[in-house]
Formats: structure tokens, sequence, C-alpha cells
């Protein structure tokens, strides 16, 4: 059940609904990073970055990719009208002081309870945990997107992570390319899912219990 390319936009665009006007937003790398090409009215919405930057926008047009200005996963990004570098410390500064207002993540297990793993997988190298710590704990909303299961078709929705944590009771909503959970309570609800998958689809693939809402709704049905 991998991501490909059409299911990693599925998924990028309706994360996309969640991002509201006025908000101050950071961006996790892969499917996050996704989610400005799915919001038409950027106007009043700052995109952050880890490694110093308020205001990234859409990418580059082939060929005008600017060699110092990339997105904390060094892809290359462009700088909407308004837009600030500063460095590196200032920008976990307002991440540390609570002035993000939503980040989207990938994750490897996200829990009932809404504990994240997102980070290392042991015995294999990684570069770092980046800024997934401080953003987990202390954005204002955490949503994670990711495919459902991993590679091996073990579901990435657990009824406890195994994996090292990111931080705990941190996320509140998870998309992946079958369903929508909303994380309330130390539960899960399913609240929307995607055709031409079925509820029960949905619960042969994760391995966590979660209950349906009376007002659960499908997304291209």
């Amino acid at each position: 059940m991998g991501v490909g390319a059409d299911i990693r936009q599925k998924i990028a665009r309706r994360a996309a609904g969640e991002v509201q006007q006025g908000m101050i937003v950071n961006l996790g790398i892969g499917i996050p990073s996704l989610v400005p090409d799915f919001i038409k009215n950027k106007e009043t919405i700052f995109f952050q970055a880890e490694n110093g930057i308020l205001g990234l926008s859409d990418k580059p047009e082939p060929g005008k990719e600017d060699e110092n200005l990339c997105n904390a996963g060094g892809l290359p990004v462009t700088l909407r009208t308004g837009g600030c570098y500063f460095d590196s410390a200032s920008a976990f500064a307002m991440i540390r002081k609570g002035k993000i207002d939503l980040t989207i993540l990938g994750a490897l297990q996200v829990s009932p309870n809404g504990d994240l793993a997102n980070w290392i997988v042991p015995g294999r190298k990684v570069p770092g945990m980046g800024g997934a710590m401080e953003l987990a704990a202390k954005a204002k909303r955490v949503i994670v997107t990711m495919n459902h299961c991993d590679k091996n078709g073990h579901s990435k929705i657990v009824k406890q992570c195994d994996l090292p944590l990111t931080a705990k009771k941190c996320v509140s909503m998870i998309i992946t390319e079958m369903a929508v959970f909303a994380v309330e309570d130390g539960k899960l609800i399913l609240i929307e899912y995607f055709s031409p998958f079925t509820i029960e689809d949905v619960r042969n693939a994760t391995d966590a219990g979660f209950a349906v809402s009376e007002n659960v709704s499908v997304i291209g049905g």
C-alpha cells in the first residue's frame, strides 16, 4: 500500500483544507511539503521553516531556483511578498514559544492517544530529529499526514507506539490515503474516508481500534 505521487497529492489536498487564513504554519518534509500547492488564497498565511524563513511560497519554476533559498528539507522554494529571513535560533524560538498555529508532519507511528513517533527506526542511521520534537510539543495543533501502512503492509496507526517517541499526546488529526481520524480524549474517531475504500477496509488496515462519527463522510464518493 505504497504512496504514489497521486496518493501523496490526495493526502496533501485534504490537509490543505485544515489551513486557515491568518495562520503561521510549519510543514514537515515529504507529503506535508505539498500542502501549499492546494491552497488557493495564501495572502494571509505565512509558512515558516526551521532554517529561518517566514513566508515560504510556491516552488519556483524550472530554471529559476535560487540555491540560497530552500525549505528545511533542502528543496527550492520562493518567498512571498512580506516574507523574511532570520537565523535558525530565532526560528526555533518561535516554535518553542508556541507561535506556530499549525504543523503538518509525517509519521512512522501514531497511537490513539496522539503519541507520535516520526524520527527514527532503531538500527538505522538518520541525520537527526530536526525540529520535529519542538513542533510536536509546542505547535498549537499537530496534523499527521502519512500512508496508512508501511512498506510491509503493517498499520502505522497502532495501539501503542513501539518506536522511539517524538512527543506524547500531541496529534489532533491523522490523514492517510484511506481515512481521516480525529484524535479526541485518547480515542480515534473516523470522520472521513476516501472512496473507493469502505469503513470495513479501514478497520482491516488499522491496528488500533476507533469509533465512527455519526457524521462520517466519504471523500470523492
